[in-house]
Parts: structure tokens; C-alpha cells; sequence
């Protein structure tokens, strides 16, 4: 058994990015910073805070509540897989490691026409699209 889940709470870097493919398929690319604090050690040696930066990749409904609700500096939770990706660019191949989001939620102030901004991805169905990190590039 294996497990690809991930939990980031952190501050979006970017507006989203939002682009919509065949049948109205929405997809979004933003990122999120994550920092941990610094701290001061026993023996009196300082650790400065550490800030990860994450890409956010969200599709469909996941999307459309970014379109319409993320903001850069928005502060979010999300729940989602870790999935590397490559692809080769003059001659160099590349990699990027990103968080494929399955449940956003906004933290913070709530928007101000108080609508429900948290969001679960839904499974795609026969009548669309997969998003193209489907099955059919898994490396084993």
C-alpha cells in the first residue's frame, strides 16, 4: 500500500492563472508559500525562517473557485498529491514537482458577499475530459 496525500496551509504567491481547455475544462496554475519559523538554538544560534514555494495545479471546480476567490496573499489550506512531472527543453530535460489540489479551502476574512468558498474536487466523468496526468504517464 502507498499513500500520496499532502496538506499545505500557506499564502498564495500569485493571481491564479486560469485557462479552459476542450469542453470548457478549467484548469489553474498559482503558487503558495509555506514558512516555518526561525528560532534561536540552546547554544544561542539563530535558524532564520525558512519559506518552501509550492505550484498549485487545480482543475474544474477547484479552478473556477480560484478564478473567482484566490487572490495573491490569500491565505489557504489545501489537500491534494504531489506529482513530478518532465519534459526536455534544447537538448536539457527538466522537472518540476508540483500539488495536484483535491479540496481548497480560503481561511482568513470571509469574502464579502458570504458565499461558501471551500471546495472538493469531483471525479471526472465519462462525459469529460481527464486531465492530461491521468493514468497513461505513470513511470511504472
Amino acid at each position: 500500500m502507498s499513500v500520496n496525500k499532502v496538506i499545505l496551509v500557506g499564502n498564495v504567491g500569485k493571481d491564479p492563472e486560469v485557462r479552459y481547455l476542450d469542453k470548457n475544462v478549467a484548469v489553474a496554475n498559482f503558487t503558495l508559500a509555506t514558512t516555518e519559523r526561525g528560532y534561536t538554538m540552546q547554544n544561542g544560534t539563530q535558524v532564520p525562517e525558512r519559506t518552501e514555494w509550492h505550484n498549485i495545479v487545480a482543475w474544474r471546480g477547484l479552478a473556477e473557485l480560484a478564478e473567482k476567490y484566490i487572490k495573491k496573499g490569500s491565505q489557504i489550506y489545501i489537500e491534494g498529491k504531489i506529482q513530478t512531472r518532465s519534459w526536455e527543453k534544447e537538448g536539457i530535460k527538466r522537472y518540476t514537482t508540483e500539488i495536484y489540489a483535491d479540496s481548497i479551502q480560503l481561511l482568513g476574512k470571509k469574502p464579502e458577499n458570504n458565499e461558501a468558498v471551500s471546495a472538493v474536487a469531483v471525479p471526472p466523468t465519462d462525459s469529460l475530459q481527464a486531465p492530461p496526468h491521468a493514468e497513461d504517464d505513470l513511470p511504472f
